[in-house]
């Protein structure tokens, strides 16, 4: 029997596609991170706006907190009862911050004189109402 043979009798087949998906996931993440790390943060926060620094930023420090949070559930610590976990819900509260801005910036702006147009046309006039009555007159006649 090989190495690798012995060490997949030792856990259970029922967790094996849990741990091939895991593994997938793993290999994806270090692609990631091999790409963010090929381009220098100088370089990279150059061509980005504030808000996308932010977002950069904010994703990092979670992704990195995350994998800690992984790691300490790997060494038997609840991560639940540690420090990271204050952390992760700072984070999320600036991301939270983060989103509200980026949907402000979304949403639709009031053009005044568009607004003051319809306000306008929208109020009753005394003359109006004459020219209107007036006009629906003159067309019945001819009918």
């Amino acid at each position: 029997m090989s190495e690798d043979d012995h060490n997949v009798e030792e856990y259970p087949t029922e967790i094996h596609d849990y741990l091939a998906a895991f593994e997938k996931s793993l290999g994806s993440v270090d692609e990631m991170l091999k790409t963010m790390m090929s381009v220098s943060r100088s370089e990279l926060l150059q061509k980005l706006d504030p808000l996308e620094q932010a977002k950069l930023d904010l994703v990092s420090v979670y992704t990195l907190n995350s994998m800690f949070w992984v790691y300490l559930a790997t060494q038997g610590i609840n991560p639940k009862e540690h420090p990271v976990k204050q952390e992760l819900e700072r984070i999320r509260t600036y991301m939270n911050k983060v989103k509200e801005i980026t949907d402000k910036k979304k949403a639709s702006r009031l053009d005044k004189g568009a607004a003051s147009r319809f306000v306008k046309n929208a109020l009753w006039e005394p003359n109006a109402e004459k020219e209107h009555t007036s006009k629906t007159t003159k067309g019945k006649k001819r009918q």
